[in-house]
């Protein structure tokens, strides 16, 4: 939980998809969270976090459906959305809070 905590503090954008392996859709955003990942490389963090194994982290953000995807910026939810996200959505939100402060959204 504070290895979770320490990546969501950083300045770098960090987008959190909380998944299940039982989940078709949490399987379509995989390759999507990818070519984002190849999009915007360092720039931002892209963490992947199980709910069955991660519950009370799960719990800790209100995700009741999955594929949850949560934008964290110095360690405060700028942005969340529920369900498959297209790519260039994505890119565009991490970029969106690159160089910015988490008061600046």
């Amino acid at each position: 939980m504070s290895e979770f905590n320490d990546i969501i503090a950083s300045d770098k954008p960090t987008l959190v998809d909380f998944f299940a392996t039982w989940c078709g859709p949490c399987r379509m955003q995989s390759p999507i969270l990818e070519q984002v990942k190849n999009k915007v490389g360092d720039k931002a963090t892209i963490v992947k976090i199980d709910i069955d194994k991660n519950q009370e982290l799960a719990a800790r953000y209100r995700v009741q459906s999955v594929p949850t995807l949560i934008l964290f910026k110095s360690g405060e939810p700028v942005w969340r959305a529920v369900g498959v996200q297209q790519e260039h959505l994505l890119t565009d939100k991490l970029l969106e809070h690159v160089g910015t402060k988490s008061d600046e959204k």
